[in-house]
């Protein structure tokens, strides 16, 4: 990438350049290593952790080089690709390989209590009030995300929902369409894209919407927001009703089954992975991508590439039977647990909260969120601006560092953005206004050992049932019957106990 960007190159080495020229004036003329350095190197204590890669390459090893001189440590990170990365997870959790701390998505962690409970990981919230910037993480977040009462991660901070649509806008102007405004138009755009030869090249090869095999950040669990569909629970006078017992449930399930009877969306949906959805869209092969507003950059970068010509627009308000809505999650989308496997004593995990207490302070808070002043981004009157022509150069050598950030949505010391590059300042824009109309699980803060233990198992009968629906593999009367065998299997016993917690805690 950084050959493509002959404009940066001299910004780029000289930045490289003063981090090296740091790290040799620390080591010692020549850069040769005397025995004082050696014991320094030997005295660090080694971080090892595993985090996702949401991007094509991992940060630029000078970049980390200089993470491990500013916190005196040895990091030892894996990178694993976020399409594998909870197979991955489990895999390590079962082998006893945990890494020292291990990033859990927040779909993750709620399969991971019962090896919470069992004393797989450290409990941290005693030590944090002994960091400088831990002690000041956000109280309701980390009680959102504990076990029984007690704390054991640090999170990853995140907005209430990134949901909404990414729609290709050439396509729109091509087809003399407006944005979609209500489901039904958004159902009409979908349409013209697949039957209306929306790239102009003469042939029907494009479909409306490109999905993934997943009914929480794919398409679905949006689309049923926009059908009124509660999230995950709602209450029902004095009962806990689950989403999939609602009629917009089914009325989502309808929506999606005519989608795909129709041939408006890729026809191996239920098995494609992220990574093939997005080409899909990067290649134009589809023109409607339904997720996180903030993926909008990247695609469209990654597009241009193939088609200067490509160009994207963002909805977040789409009209449903119940106005404007959207599905939430709590604050964090990910915590850090950390391993007794791995972190033998007490001194050893003060040392690994003491890393990412340090990533807190400006200096590297700054380098992780942005890069490399003058090179990734520039500073003007205190305020960032990252300008439109490094968003690539970002997106190579810097943005995996977000999955290593703790709270930093909120941290102080991360420098506010005066002006990004144009899709990334409309999405966060249109991510603050998903906040006037956040639907919110009623049970986020409610806890259920048999959900803990079971919810792997559960949540197959019914991820299975819905895709088997909308393939027309089953009927209604079917789908119903997959919700009896969920109830047996333990799914009425999650209500019963998310009842009695619910409404004692109500009380």
């Amino acid at each position: 990438m950084l050959e493509r960007a002959l404009p940066r190159q001299a910004a780029y080495r000289s930045g490289i350049i003063m981090l090296l020229a740091i790290v040799m004036l620390i080591g010692g003329c020549g850069g040769k290593t005397g025995p004082a350095e050696n014991r320094d190197q030997e005295d660090r204590p080694v971080v090892s952790i595993m985090a996702p890669l949401h991007f094509p390459h991992v940060p630029k090893r000078e970049l980390i080089g200089e993470i491990e001189r500013l916190t005196h440590t040895k990091l030892e990170i894996e990178w694993v690709a976020d399409g594998i990365y909870t197979d991955k997870m489990n895999t390590a959790l079962t082998t006893n390989s945990m890494k020292k701390a291990t990033y859990v998505k927040y779909t993750d962690y709620l399969l991971l209590k019962s090896a919470v409970r069992s004393g797989s990981f450290w409990e941290i919230g005693p030590y944090l009030e002994q960091y400088p910037n831990l002690k000041h993480l956000d109280k309701e977040i980390l009680m959102q995300s504990a076990v029984d009462g007690k704390v054991y991660g640090l999170y990853t901070e995140r907005p209430s929902s990134r949901q909404g649509v990414i729609i290709r806008e050439d396509w729109l102007e091509k087809l003399n369409m407006q944005k979609p405004r209500t489901l039904q138009e958004l159902y009409e755009v979908m349409r013209r894209f697949t039957y209306d030869d929306p790239d102009g090249n003469g042939k029907q090869d494009t479909v409306g919407l490109s999905d993934r095999n997943d009914l929480v950040f794919g398409a679905f669990k949006t689309l049923s927001s926009y059908f009124g569909a509660p999230n995950n629970w709602t209450i029902s006078g004095n009962r806990v009703v689950p989403e999939f017992e609602t009629k917009a449930y089914m009325d989502t399930m309808n929506f999606v089954k005519k989608l795909y009877d129709e041939k408006f969306i890729n026809r191996d949906f239920a098995v494609t992975s992220k990574e093939v959805q997005r080409d899909k869209i990067i290649r134009g092969a589809a023109g409607v991508y339904i997720g996180s507003m903030t993926d909008v950059q990247r695609l469209s970068d990654e597009a241009k590439a193939l088609n200067p010509n490509a160009k994207f627009t963002l909805v977040n308000r789409i009209e449903g039977p119940s106005g404007y809505r959207v599905w939430s999650i709590p604050n964090y989308s990910a915590l850090y647990l950390f391993s007794k496997k791995a972190i033998k004593t007490e001194e050893e995990l003060k040392a690994i909260l003491a890393f990412f207490d340090r990533t807190m302070d400006k200096d590297l808070a700054n380098l992780m969120h942005y890069g490399v002043q003058d090179v990734h981004y520039k500073l003007e009157n205190g305020e960032v601006l990252l300008p439109e022509e490094t968003s690539q150069l970002r997106a190579t050598e810097i943005n995996a560092f977000y999955a290593l950030m703790i709270a930093d949505m909120s941290n102080p010391n991360v420098l506010k953005v005066a002006k990004s590059s144009k899709l990334t300042e409309i999405a966060e824009q249109l991510v603050r206004d998903n906040e006037k109309f956040v639907v919110r699980d009623p049970m986020v803060s409610v806890e259920s050992k048999t959900y803990d233990e079971k919810s792997i198992e559960l949540y197959k009968i019914i991820s299975d049932a819905t895709y088997n629906y909308i393939l027309g593999h089953l009927n209604e009367a079917g789908f119903r019957q997959e919700i009896e065998r969920w109830k047996r299997n333990g799914g009425q016993q999650v209500i019963d106990e998310y009842e009695e917690a619910y409404f004692k805690q109500s009380k």
